[in-house]
């Protein structure tokens, strides 16, 4: 057992290399040819060095180093010969264009609320002019049918060029999309699949019908806002990914039915091959899915060749075959996250079985081992983007870890069986029971004290939480040797240092938030990621202007803010990022000012804060209304618009004065033109203002330069996709005289009065101070 197990881990080196060579490249494309030369240079000498030992009679292992760099040259070719077409793609950045091209990934729901997949390009530029150019784009548009993987599209809209390391080398925000040719081939029918069990189990009751497809099929679009952000924060949203797990599940299903159909081992290689490659194709090739079938079918070669080998080894070279044919996928979360969690369950998942065997029954330490190896070693890289972490995630696996295999297997022939209806319904309706225990241990986790801890994504929370993680690990799985038990020994210290600020950090952002938030704030605005979700207080009575997109963000600032009812909640529109949030509010709410709905889920959204004792009122310019001593007036929509009837620039625009409130405007996403409208009725100075779309590029200056702010609030979410704050509406807010105050960077913004100074706290330094007085011009 112990020469495979070395042989494994000398591969370890190979798929590092690669991987930081591919990142190395795709991150900074001007030296991939230079790695290139470099990777070819080194091959060369240890080849050479390789025959020179040989021909001496010496061995020194010499044709790893030709392979390591053979490899890091091919991924660094790969990035090198897409160079020219990505710097063609990048010089339409901020212009509006026509694509064609093929779609090369399933849709999904993103937080603005926009329908977004990647796009493979056939042609980019002018409708009139079109040039060839085959880059991969991520397009973002209003739903439409057809949006099938494998199907062609014309699309129009403004692009974006990407920061470097991102796949995509546009972004394009589409307002015109045309599907040219739809899916077609086995592509057509496994997205006629899709759409029929999606269909049939939308049918069955909730919880579970919803999730079902993402466990069965990965398709997540039926997945409410609210079970989304439970599936986070109990850390079950790996089950609905398509991960390695799915792939295992069919495969090892395939297997086990041949062997009882008393199929031979070629045959039940040859079939779950073929079983695995069309599951990748129903599922659509992310990069999860990629990884886990590219290990799974280097386990039937081995298998193939009589020797069967699982490990380290064949993930390593999984991972540089997949590497070499794209290398953008090693800046990309769901990959690292995919090959961090199959090397977890291979290298860390038996240690710490052993260890956790020493106080419980050894089944009961397997079924630990397994989620806690992978939430270890996840963790690191979760909170690299993501702003909370899953305490309660080891305990909802385990949970949900028997009904997760049933699911995907019955919801998948549930899929198969379409053509006979009622066999589909009948594995439909077995596969939802399952499903209904996973969303039920989900809602149910995500909502205990404490489930999800909130984080400043980063490096350096990174560094924190692999030292936790290490520490856990070392705990757990034992030690032997004097160093072995120093080891141990630091790594205990390690953790009641740990939980000891953890219990304050609970106690501060609980029962005692309240203590830590100064008395005079009036205008706050909470740090809820790529969303808004703002607060006015006058006299004890409290205004929420949106409630951003992830229900926990939402919930940790009204309870650090001591905020336990709402007397005016203002949607100002009904886009995710905008009301995703609101099942936190909904019973909790007095009236309702919202803005005019665009679909069945807008109203019911609608009837369930009414049905909970809110009063609803649809919002038009010239409304009026109290807020304790302050005095609120809605600006805008002007009633039964033409123009305007719904969505961004159909925003509310509410201003607030009085009260103790400075003078303050919110200006939800209207875009320029609706600005520049809205300019001609405004009047007066605008201390505190809301800047209008997270603070995209789509900005009036005449009307800034109008209100003249002294302060301008910027909701967006750290590392967000769209760029947000753009740079030129910075400069436009400097060129105003404002000060920016952003909750990417500066987290919860509070902002107070104090005679005729405005003072403002912030949660983090960012670029400001933590707390400042500011000259109010009105």
């Amino acid at each position: 057992m112990s020469t495979p197990r070395v042989r494994d881990l000398r591969l370890v080196p190979l798929a590092a290399i690669v991987w930081v060579t591919a990142l190395g490249c795709v991150f900074f494309p001007l030296v991939s040819w230079w790695c290139v030369l470099a990777g070819l240079g080194g091959a060369a000498v240890a080849l050479g060095v390789l025959l020179h030992d040989r021909a001496r009679g010496r061995a020194r292992g010499g044709g790893l180093l030709v392979l390591l760099a053979l490899a890091a040259a091919a991924a660094a070719m790969t990035a090198a010969l897409a160079v020219p077409q990505r710097e063609a793609a990048a010089e339409w950045d901020g212009q509006s264009v026509e694509v064609v091209g093929e779609i090369a990934s399933s849709a999904s729901t993103g937080s603005d609320g926009r329908i977004w997949f990647d796009v493979n390009t056939h042609t980019v530029g002018d409708a009139d002019s079109p040039e060839q150019l085959a880059v991969p784009i991520r397009i973002g548009s209003e739903r439409i049918d057809g949006l099938e993987l494998g199907a062609v599209i014309r699309a129009g809209g403004r692009a974006l060029v990407t920061d470097p390391g991102e796949r995509a080398a546009l972004v394009l925000f589409g307002d015109d999309i045309q599907v040219v040719t739809p899916a077609e081939g086995v592509f057509g029918v496994a997205a006629q699949m899709r759409a029929d069990f999606v269909e049939r189990a939308v049918a069955l009751p909730e919880p579970g019908a919803g999730l079902l497809p993402g466990l069965a099929v990965g398709d997540t679009r039926a997945v409410s806002e609210e079970l989304n952000a439970a599936m986070l924060s109990s850390g079950l949203s790996h089950l609905t990914a398509v991960s390695g797990a799915n792939c295992a599940i069919v495969v090892g299903a395939v297997f086990w039915l041949v062997a009882l159909c008393g199929g031979g081992r070629m045959t039940r290689i040859v079939l779950a091959l073929a079983a695995l490659a069309g599951f990748v194709v129903l599922v659509t090739p992310e990069p999860s899915v990629i990884r886990a079938a590219t290990m799974a079918g280097l386990v039937m070669l081995t298998l193939m060749c009589g020797r069967p080998s699982a490990g380290v080894g064949v993930l390593c070279l999984a991972v540089v075959g997949i590497l070499i044919a794209d290398p953008w996928l090693a800046a990309t979360a769901g990959f690292a996250l995919s090959a961090a969690a199959t090397a977890a369950l291979i290298v860390l998942g038996p240690p710490l079985a052993r260890g956790l065997g020493r106080w419980m029954p050894q089944p009961l330490a397997l079924a630990l081992a397994i989620p806690l190896a992978a939430h270890l070693v996840c963790g690191p890289i979760i909170v690299l983007f993501a702003e909370q972490q899953s305490i309660i995630g080891v305990a909802a696996n385990i949970l949900a870890a028997p009904a997760a295999p049933i699911a995907t297997v019955v919801g998948l022939l549930a899929c198969l069986t379409a053509p006979i209806p009622m066999l589909a319904d009948l594995l439909a309706a077995s596969a939802w029971l399952p499903a209904a225990w996973i969303s039920t241990t989900a809602t149910v986790t995500a909502a205990l004290p404490g489930a999800a801890v909130l984080v400043v994504p980063g490096i350096i929370t990174a560094l924190i939480i692999a030292g936790l993680s290490a520490a856990i690990g070392i705990v757990l799985c034992g030690s032997a040797g004097s160093w072995g038990r120093r080891l141990h020994s630091a790594s205990l210290v390690v953790l009641i240092v740990a939980v000891a600020l953890t219990g304050a950090r609970m106690l501060l952002g609980g029962p005692l938030a309240a203590m830590r938030v100064p008395e005079g704030w009036s205008v706050a605005a909470c740090d809820v990621g790529q969303g808004d979700a703002l607060l006015v207080r006058s006299e004890g009575q409290i205004a929420l202007i949106d409630t951003g997109i992830d229900p926990a963000l939402l919930r940790a600032c009204l309870d650090a803010l001591a905020i336990g009812r709402i007397d005016l909640l203002v949607l100002t529109h009904f886009d995710a990022d905008h009301v995703g949030a609101a099942s936190v509010v909904i019973g909790r709410v007095e009236t309702v000012l919202h803005g005019p709905t665009g679909s069945a889920a807008d109203a019911q959204l609608l009837d369930e804060l009414a049905g909970a004792g809110a009063q609803l009122v649809s919002a038009s310019t010239g409304m009026r209304g109290q807020l304790g001593g302050a005095s609120w007036q809605v600006l805008w929509p002007r009633e039964r618009s033409a123009a305007f009837p719904e969505g961004n620039d159909a925003s509310i625009v509410v201003e607030f004065a009085g009260g103790g409130v400075p003078r303050s405007l919110f200006l939800g996403d209207l875009s320029a033109t609706p600005q520049r409208m809205l300019s001609t009725q405004l009047h007066g100075v605008y201390p505190v203002v809301k800047v209008s779309h997270h603070g995209s590029a789509d900005q009036d200056p005449g009307l800034y330069a109008a209100v003249r702010p002294a302060v301008a609030i910027v909701s967006a979410g750290s590392g967000n996709d769209y760029g947000h704050p753009r740079a030129e509406t910075l400069d436009l807010l400097e060129a105003v005289g404002a000060r920016a105050l952003r909750t990417d960077l500066q987290g919860r913004i509070l902002i107070g009065l104090a005679g005729d100074e405005l003072q403002v706290w912030t949660e983090r330094s960012g670029a400001g101070e933590n707390a400042a007085d500011v000259d109010d011009p009105g």
